[in-house]
């Protein structure tokens, strides 16, 4: 018998460490994750570090079809070291 239960997704994904190109993808499957469950709100941790890697993945979500709108983490989602991200 097969389950037919869905895990719910996380409401968090943790970025930091990788390149941009190698957050990009994961970014995404979060993103369409969070979305398919229903989620309209998520945190996205990309650490704070040079900022290379928060300012390519707001850039990247700003032109994303599923994010109405993103702003800094509040200090305990990890402020400037995280984003916070609103689904359409």
């Amino acid at each position: 018998m097969q389950n037919d239960h869905i895990q719910p997704a996380p409401d968090e994904i943790d970025l930091h460490g990788l390149t941009v190109d190698e957050a990009i993808p994961r970014l995404d499957d979060f993103l369409y994750k969070a979305y398919r469950a229903g989620r309209r709100r998520v945190w996205v941790v990309h650490g704070k570090g040079s900022g290379k890697l928060r300012q390519e993945m707001r850039r990247h979500l700003a032109r994303h079809t599923l994010v109405r709108s993103q702003a800094t983490a509040d200090s305990r989602r990890g402020g400037e070291g995280a984003t916070q991200v609103d689904l359409s």
